[in-house]
């Protein structure tokens, strides 16, 4: 089955009908240049809860460049399965976080996914390029150019410019690991849209029960 992941959540109504409807990964921007940030004592409040009702979504934060003894207090504060780093940071600074770790790169050709051998995430998020943003655009790339690609970790999250729309178009050209989704099922910046969520949910375990038929 394809991991689906719901990113930028901010409120916990928005964290529970995401897990309800079958989300697999939950996460939350604590990059503060984000529309869809949130602060580490509000998201704390969420989790804490999350995991008091028995959810067992991962939970995920990503971070875009920031002290490695900031991210390790987030996590620790917010009870984090993974972090996710979205500013280009180094081998070693990946190494020396001890914490796993999702990488992401932006992707506007293939060059784009050099240099990976040097770092060992727990997986790889592939997302839009933007010269000014590190994320959340809302806006597609050529999947297809994975069908050139080799030598990826196992657990590859697509993202960048999904919605219920295209994401079975996506799962079928690029045979992710797992989706990521935040704009394509909002309502307004960090505000999620029940029916939209619910829908991405649905076309992607359909999109799986096709594949396998």
């Amino acid at each position: 089955m394809t991991a689906v992941k719901i990113c930028a959540i901010t409120r916990l109504e928005d964290a529970r009908w995401a897990a309800r409807c079958g989300a697999d990964l939950l996460g939350f921007i604590f990059w503060p240049g984000s529309a869809r940030y949130i602060a580490p004592e509000r998201a704390a409040r969420i989790t804490d809860t999350l995991r008091a009702e028995g959810c067992q979504a991962l939970l995920v934060g990503v971070f875009v460049g920031q002290e490695p003894t900031h991210v390790r207090a987030v996590a620790a504060e917010c009870g984090l399965d993974l972090v996710q780093l979205h500013g280009g940071e180094s081998p070693a600074y990946c190494a020396g976080l001890g914490l796993p770790y999702l990488l992401a790169r932006r992707i506007q050709n293939m060059d784009d996914l050099d240099g990976l051998d040097a770092y060992a995430p727990w997986g790889l998020v592939l997302d839009s390029y933007h010269p000014s943003q590190p994320g959340g655009t809302g806006q597609t790339w050529r999947w297809e150019l994975l069908e050139e690609a080799s030598g990826l970790p196992k657990r590859l999250l697509l993202a960048g410019g999904l919605t219920p729309g295209n994401v079975a178009q996506a799962m079928r050209t690029a045979r992710p690991w797992g989706v990521d989704v935040a704009t394509g099922v909002e309502a307004a910046p960090g505000i999620k849209d029940p029916l939209r969520v619910a829908k991405f949910l649905q076309r992607v375990r359909r999109e799986d029960t096709d594949d396998r038929g």
